[in-house]
């Protein structure tokens, strides 16, 4: 006999549904008027709406409004799951392989800094002192180690973008050499956390590790070269064939899916192949910035509030909130990020102040790592206080990157002044 939802698991999952996205949509808009990511707004709403704040006041309601079982759970956590993979998708149209390409070495240097440093301090730390996080099982001391490397290396592309453009330098030299240097990071990320998924018991049941880390590497590979020319030869028939812009939105969503549901049977998560078809469609060079901006509207609007409200749903924030923790990631993680930033764009031949500068531009973190923390509780990697933490992180590297890169900016523009009017004068002296 096939089970149904009842009528009132109906009711339950759309008033549950309205609820997020209308918490969302007014704390998103409240952090907007505050001048932050409107994400910390939404992560802000489901702290409210979850256990620690309207479940602790009113816990009768909250457990009537978002019971611990149910078929309700599976419907919703099949909803977050989607927005999930289209969260990676919109994240991977963002990667423009060009730009990295046209920053060259300097990029190159800066992005394979400021990911070597946090990894390695996050990764010797982990190891040095796991059960410093609670983690007691000795089988999961590597993966752990792993994870909490590459979740202190990446750098936030979304929040940065926003924080650059806030800023009036996204298309300077510096604001280019930033955004390629994090696009690098993200991707070199996300194969790191790739490799992290295929040694979990349980990801790679019919083939081992060699053979999904082999897959993995194939698809990417003939993802962003043959499927990179497929795409640019599909786009103008389709753009030409189908009513713009739903054949278009269509079509991507159905490549988008599928690529998913790939990488998801042999072993990784169906992220992974959501962000690099996304890489491969936002670099093609018939996929306009109209039709991106619109995809990035449908998705941000409708399905990213549900998986940022969720986070605050499934966590006690109070009761898991543990203060030496928070403390030791986030010094942890901007140690490494700022050092890292600061030493690549030394190398890529910078001054002290723009390299400074660079180096909190890539301390911001954001929805890649939220999304990681929550692959990686799920999944039993992690405890809920080291996802409180890393949550906590980066909420707080969001709200000091835009005041704390404005401040060496200004500084770098009044030690210029300063040069300037100190070779005027000097010029001036030689002319008398």
């Amino acid at each position: 006999m096939i089970e149904k939802l009842s009528h009132i698991d109906i009711i339950l999952v759309l008033c549950q549904i309205g609820l997020m996205i209308l918490f969302a949509r007014v704390f998103g808009e409240l952090a907007r008027r505050l001048q932050q990511p409107m994400v910390v707004g939404e992560i802000l709403a489901g702290i409210i709406l979850g256990p620690t704040i309207f479940g602790y006041l009113m816990p009768e309601s909250f457990e009537l409004l978002f019971p611990a079982k149910g078929h309700w759970s599976l419907v919703l956590d099949g909803f977050i799951q989607v927005a999930l993979v289209l969260l990676l998708f919109i994240a991977g149209l963002e990667v423009e392989l060009d730009l990295v390409i046209q920053q060259g070495r300097r990029a190159l240097y800066t992005s394979l800094s400021a990911l070597a440093f946090p990894f390695l301090i996050g990764f010797g730390y982990a190891i040095y002192d796991p059960t410093f996080f609670g983690i007691t099982d000795e089988s999961h001391y590597l993966i752990f180690a792993l994870f909490f490397g590459t979740v202190l290396s990446i750098t936030a592309l979304p929040v940065l973008a926003r924080v650059l453009m806030d800023l009036n330098i996204f298309k300077s030299k510096m604001g280019m050499l930033i955004i390629a240097a994090a696009m690098v990071i993200d991707v070199l990320g996300w194969l790191i956390f790739a490799v992290i998924l295929s040694m979990i018991d349980g990801n790679s049941e019919k083939m081992g590790v060699g053979s999904t880390l082999g897959l993995t590497l194939l698809f990417t590979i003939i993802t962003l070269t043959i499927g990179k020319v497929l795409i640019n030869a599909a786009l103008p028939w389709i753009n030409r064939n189908f009513a713009w812009p739903g054949g278009l939105l269509s079509m991507a969503m159905v490549i988008c899916f599928f690529a998913a549901a790939f990488t998801e049977w042999i072993g990784i998560h169906s992220i992974f192949g959501a962000f690099i078809f996304g890489i491969a469609l936002g670099d093609s060079e018939h996929m306009s910035e109209r039709a991106k901006e619109i995809v990035h509207q449908f998705i941000n609007n409708i399905f990213a509030p549900l998986f940022f409200v969720s986070i605050g749903l499934s966590v006690n924030f109070i009761a898991n909130f543990n203060i030496p923790m928070i403390l030791v990631i986030l010094l942890l993680a901007t140690i490494g990020k700022v050092l890292g930033g600061y030493l690549g764009a030394k190398a890529g031949k910078m001054d002290n102040v723009k390299s400074l500068a660079v180096g909190f531009a890539m301390n911001t973190h954001g929805t890649l790592e939220i999304i990681l923390g929550t692959i990686a509780l799920n999944t039993g990697i992690i405890t809920e206080e080291i996802f409180v933490a890393i949550v906590v992180m980066v909420i707080l590297t969001i709200l000091v990157s835009t005041p704390l890169m404005r401040y060496f900016l200004d500084l770098n523009r009044r030690i210029n002044k300063l040069r300037k009017k100190k070779l005027r004068m000097r010029m001036d002296y030689e002319e008398d």
